[in-house]
């Protein structure tokens, strides 16, 4: 795994974040970055909410 550094300190994830701000970051973050993939429980939670995860 490599970590996109240059993303991950202009992207820093919101303090406190939403549901709606979490999801927003981490499918920002799969596009840009492969140091890991969606977290299960979030990715439930997306799919229940008909958010589409590629």
């Amino acid at each position: 795994m490599k970590l996109n550094k240059q993303w991950h300190l202009a992207n820093p994830m919101p303090t406190k974040p939403t549901f709606e701000q979490r999801a927003a970051w981490h499918l920002e973050h799969i596009k840009n970055c492969p140091c890991r993939g969606l977290p299960a429980r979030l990715a439930e939670e997306m799919k229940r909410k008909g958010i589409e995860v590629k």
